[in-house]
């Protein structure tokens, strides 16, 4: 499913129009991740959460060349699904 599809269903389960389901699918992503950026943790009960991990700086080889390169300590994103949702995804419901 990519985002228009996503909000084709929205409007049809909400009853919105699709311009309004993409406002509003935009506003929970852009609220999300200014959230994250902010190093803030999002909780969605029944869903997961996303916080953000830190990375340290380490030694990793050029694919091309297999020369030794150091890559940079960086901030990743992250996301953990809650129990239910694993549960859903398990049992096919």
């Amino acid at each position: 499913m990519n985002k228009t599809e996503l909000i084709a269903a929205i409007a049809a389960e909400t009853n919105l129009s699709k311009t309004d389901a993409s406002r509003a699918l935009d506003s929970v992503l852009e609220n999300l991740s200014q959230a994250l950026v902010r190093g803030d943790s999002v909780q969605l009960i029944g869903f997961g959460g996303f916080s953000v991990s830190s990375r340290a700086e380490r030694t990793g080889r050029n694919p091309a060349t297999g020369e030794a390169m150091t890559i940079k300590a960086s901030k990743v994103p992250k996301f953990t699904p809650s129990k239910a949702l694993k549960d859903r995804v398990n049992d096919g419901a």
